[in-house]
């Protein structure tokens, strides 16, 4: 079984797709897949924060079965533990206060209190797509660390030479369960603010961890050898520096901007499933 583990709400529901497609369109495995998705409805700190909604799983499951009728996708509702562990928290501001960052972000930091969670998991952010076969990622023994993780493109040369990006995490659980990682980065959180706050917990809370190349996190590049393109936030020089934050289910941007086609066959996928999806809540609700 190779297991993923995604975090978030229904406005990352393309996310969810675009990147499940590209990890079942790009390997080859007969291995199934089990897909995690911790969510939750903190609509109360703002109203755009629903939980992934039943129906938007389901849509999901249908999707993985489709590959494999062995794959499925589990959802986890976490709200009784964030509001437990951080409501009110200073990093809970910041989240609410800030562009890059929201409250789902702090989700991960709970693998180990969920009990369904197995010894081995990758973690994804949804703004990923797989260039190549996930056991190139997967497959690599991390039975003597905590994790495995690439660095952050701009962190290394602004933080720390070894200041990783917490977008993909391939964890050791049963290491994790161990050590205390997580519970010593949830306590970091509670404490005081952080810059990056679940990124900078995991790396203040590490024990051990694998440096990974950057071809499987890479922020910025697709070279042909790249694993895992990450469409975080980025800075442009041109027509004059800016920022801009692309997600891969904009494919018209991802084409204008970027010149990438590599990816069209999943798109072109997701484009489809999603009309799918919408057609089919429309016939509902008439």
């Amino acid at each position: 079984m190779i297991n993923i583990l995604f975090c978030g709400n229904d406005k990352v529901f393309d996310g969810m797709i675009t990147t499940t497609l590209s990890i079942l369109k790009r390997t080859k495995t007969l291995e199934p897949f089990t897909f995690y998705i911790f969510t939750m409805n903190v609509a109360h700190l703002n109203p755009k924060y629903e939980e992934l909604h039943d129906d938007e799983a389901a849509f999901l499951n249908q999707i993985v079965k489709e590959y494999n009728p062995s794959n499925k996708v589990v959802k986890i509702d976490v709200k009784d533990i964030y509001m437990n562990e951080f409501s009110g928290c200073p990093n809970e501001a910041s989240c609410l206060a800030i562009f890059y960052c929201s409250p789902y972000t702090l989700l991960r930091l709970f693998a180990d209190i969920i009990q369904e969670i197995p010894d081995k998991i990758l973690y994804l952010d949804v703004d990923v797509m797989f260039n190549r076969d996930i056991k190139l990622l997967y497959d690599i023994d991390i039975e003597k660390y905590e994790y495995a993780a690439a660095r952050d493109h701009y962190g290394k040369y602004l933080i720390n030479p070894n200041y990783i990006n917490a977008g993909v995490l391939l964890l050791n659980m049963k290491k994790i369960r161990q050590t205390g990682l997580l519970l010593k980065a949830r306590n970091l959180i509670k404490l005081r603010h952080l810059p990056f706050a679940d990124q900078s917990a995991i790396l203040r809370s590490t024990t051990k961890r694998k440096m990974l190349p950057q071809k499987f996190n890479d922020q910025k590049f697709l070279h042909s050898h790249t694993v895992i393109r990450h469409f975080s936030k980025r800075l442009f020089w041109l027509p004059y520096p800016h920022t801009a934050n692309i997600k891969q289910w904009n494919v018209s941007k991802v084409h204008k901007i970027f010149k990438y086609y590599v990816f069209d066959d999943i798109l072109y996928e997701y484009i489809y499933l999603k009309k799918k999806f919408i057609s089919e809540k429309s016939k509902e609700n008439i």
